[in-house]
């Protein structure tokens, strides 16, 4: 049985945390039509977050680990190591300085409750960023390496055991979800909706031709749109972003997000 292990964690002292976080508000922001808000969210993304900052290169490091799956144990072994190296060789206190910089911005900017925002992959954010700690012990660092060389382990795309849903059952979830949502979702939300919840049954296939299809019209709609050149290009990297990540519930609701931002630059 794997040891549990009690160690002090501060989300905010978390770049990835931070990154993730914003990320997060800029979508809502853009869903929201909240110019305001987004000019904010880009403004701490652009001074904190450029290629040539300090904070960029240590959310590299960062998502070497938490944007990696389905690695043999020697390669997930040695990606560990290397990621430790580099981050050790970075100014901690230049780190440091500038965390203290967003964590300002975002609180008097923003508001102190969007540090209480969800994302789905905190866990693995917190976990990572304790091996980066230099105050827990030695034993502790090898169980969060053994942790986190499981996760790069990880197939993602291995197919999850569940029992088969037959078709009196599928009516049944369907009726439910349009009673629901039907005066609430437009078209291609219903639809993506719909075959999210039938991927049950068939390994997903018919659920990830329909979103790398939806995706596809998704990048063309808003390289065609209105939308500035600048906030187009923010758009289209997180579009990009969306075949890196496992099929599951946040990605269904970031293509949610999308569909709206679509259909409003549409109308």
């Amino acid at each position: 049985m794997q040891e549990k292990m009690k160690v002090k964690y501060n989300k905010k002292r978390n770049t990835a945390f931070l990154y993730e976080t914003l990320v997060k508000e800029l979508t809502k922001s853009i869903v929201n039509k909240d110019d305001g808000r987004k000019k904010v969210v880009l403004s701490i993304l652009k001074e904190h977050f450029g290629k040539s900052s300090i904070l960029h290169r240590e959310l590299d490091i960062y998502k070497s680990l938490y944007e990696s799956t389905g690695m043999q144990q020697s390669s997930a072994d040695r990606l560990v190591q290397e990621a430790k190296r580099v981050y050790f060789s970075l100014n901690n206190q230049d780190v440091f300085n500038q965390q203290t910089q967003v964590i300002n911005k975002m609180n008097k900017q923003l508001e102190p409750s969007v540090f209480t925002s969800f994302l789905p992959n905190y866990k693995s954010l917190a976990t990572i960023s304790q091996l980066f700690d230099d105050d827990i012990s030695i034993k502790q660092k090898i169980i969060l390496e053994e942790l986190i060389i499981h996760m790069l382990c990880e197939n993602i795309t291995e197919k999850q055991e569940m029992r088969p849903i037959d078709n009196i059952v599928y009516k049944q979830i369907i009726k439910k979800f349009n009673d629901k949502y039907s005066d609430v979702l437009i078209e291609e939300q219903k639809t993506l909706f719909t075959k999210y919840i039938l991927s049950y049954s068939d390994d997903n296939a018919d659920l990830i031709v329909h979103l790398n299809e939806e995706i596809s019209r998704i990048k063309n709609a808003v390289n065609n749109s209105s939308i500035a050149e600048k906030d187009k290009k923010q758009l289209i990297e997180k579009i990009n972003d969306f075949k890196n990540k496992p099929i599951d519930k946040q990605l269904i609701e970031d293509v949610l997000s999308f569909q709206s931002l679509v259909k409003e630059t549409q109308s």
